[in-house]
């Protein structure tokens, strides 16, 4: 793929996850913001353009990438992975995190008040994140499955939500709330890193926090930037038959 500033994240990182990486080190959201151009993102961080753009060109000719290419799989495939992986992974480490939460809250709060703050935040997310995958589950990607069904065997589908549209942009409205949700906690974290005074709780409390959003980034930009965009296009291509 040929990397330019005029390239559009979302579609670069669709085509190799591998860029992540770089806009990860550069703070530069790449799901709930990945309609947006190098330069436009650049731009708005005060960053050199022409040396992101030279590292993403070399991470993407850095040998074959062994990344998954989501991009070739049926829509169908793509929604039960992302609700048998990334949800059922949402679900199992709120429930491990939690708890880890509350202790470093008893134990360091006083020293560290920002911990209370991470801690409330992270307990929203449980509960829009709880909300929004049911809603997921349970209207938008079985519509989607029916999609795929009807374009195999060449029957009508139709929705009481109208076009696919309306339930996604709620959807990525709620991602972008995430997303917001996630870097204040890093701020107040400083990028998880743990103080002086830490101990071991702490330090996997942080970890698990990463590793949670680490995860909760891929899992948006499977939807935003694969999942949705194909099933927008799917339906169009019955309204154009």
């Amino acid at each position: 793929m040929n990397i330019t500033k005029d390239t559009i994240i979302g579609d670069l990182v669709a085509h190799d996850y591998r860029a992540a990486s770089v806009f990860k080190k550069n703070k530069i959201d790449f799901c709930c913001n990945g309609n947006r151009s190098i330069e436009d993102a650049c731009t708005k961080k005060g960053l050199d353009t022409e040396q992101i753009v030279k590292d993403l060109n070399n991470t993407n000719n850095a040998g074959t990438s062994n990344q998954t290419d989501y991009t070739s799989w049926p829509l169908d495939l793509l929604a039960d992975y992302v609700e048998k992986k990334h949800h059922r992974y949402v679900r199992e480490k709120i429930q491990e995190i939690t708890p880890f939460l509350h202790k470093i809250v008893r134990v360091h709060g006083d020293r560290h008040p920002e911990l209370l703050e991470v801690a409330q935040l992270f307990g929203e997310s449980s509960e829009d994140l709880t909300d929004h995958m049911v809603k997921e589950e349970s209207i938008l990607f079985p519509h989607i499955r029916r999609m795929v069904e009807s374009k195999h065997s060449n029957t009508p589908v139709s929705a009481p939500f109208g076009t696919v549209q309306n339930p996604i942009k709620m959807m990525m409205a709620e991602h972008d709330n995430e997303g917001e949700r996630f870097r204040k906690i890093a701020e107040l974290t400083n990028d998880y890193t743990m103080p002086a005074d830490g101990c071991t709780t702490y330090r996997v409390t942080f970890a698990m926090l990463k590793e949670f959003e680490d995860d909760l980034h891929l899992h948006i930009h499977l939807e935003n930037n694969i999942l949705f965009p194909k099933s927008i296009e799917l339906e169009e291509q019955f309204v154009n038959t």
